[in-house]
Formats: structure tokens, C-alpha cells, sequence
């Protein structure tokens, strides 16, 4: 499912979502006070690409990394993760769409709290 999931993922939305937060990273990355928010950027995108087989895993315990946290849900997490959201449920409504709104919600925590989350590869088989 993996493998499948990723490919009709990729086709039908994948690629260009990649490519968008691709191109954010870069222009954050333009500025020094920027390249965090660029790698987070990164960081959603690679998962943005193919997130079927992936998870999200959490470090936490940093103040520095809490901070940037609410200043990302400040400037923009809130309303990305609400758009993710959205678009999860809309896929949700459908028996076919289900595993792709799952996905959508993967990505709604992530651009919650980006900071001091890792996309790792997934060691469920599913």
C-alpha cells in the first residue's frame, strides 16, 4: 500500500505541494534569520512528497525550540495545519479517500509543531 499510495499521492498533488514548500524553504533560506523556518520548510516538504511509509517522531525538551514553535503557529501553522485538516476530512468522506486524509492529517501535525519533529521512516508494515 505503500509503495501505491505514495505513487497516486505523488501523481495527483504530491509533486507540486514538494515543490511549493521547496520553494518557500528557499526564499526563507535567503535570510540568515530565516534558514530555521527554511529547513522546517525542508522538512514538510520531503514528507509533503511521498508520506505513505513515514511518520512524524517527536524531541522534545528544548526551550529554544518551544519558542519557535509559537512563533511558527503565530506567522502561519495554524492556518496551514487548518488547511491540511480540511482537506484530510473532504478526503475522509469516501471510503478510497481515507488512507489519503490520514495523510493529510500527518502533515496538519507537522506544520503544527515542525520544530523538534523527525520524518523517520516507518516500522510499521502496513
Amino acid at each position: 500500500m505503500k509503495f501505491l499510495g505514495n505513487i497516486i499521492w505523488f501523481v495527483f498533488g504530491g509533486a507540486i505541494l514538494g515543490l511549493l514548500w521547496c520553494l518557500i524553504g528557499l526564499l526563507w533560506c535567503i535570510t540568515i534569520i530565516g534558514i530555521p523556518v527554511g529547513t522546517q520548510c525542508f522538512k514538510i516538504a520531503k514528507l509533503a512528497v511521498m508520506p505513505f511509509g513515514k511518520e512524524i517522531v517527536r524531541d522534545e525538551g528544548n526551550a529554544g525550540r518551544f519558542i519557535l514553535n509559537i512563533l511558527w503557529l503565530i506567522f502561519g501553522g495554524i492556518e496551514l495545519a487548518i488547511g491540511y485538516a480540511l482537506v484530510g476530512i473532504l478526503f475522509c468522506i469516501t471510503v478510497i479517500g481515507i488512507p489519503f486524509g490520514k495523510q493529510n492529517f500527518k502533515l496538519a501535525a507537522l506544520a503544527l509543531r515542525p520544530f523538534g519533529a523527525k520524518v523517520v521512516k516507518s516500522k510499521n508494515l502496513k
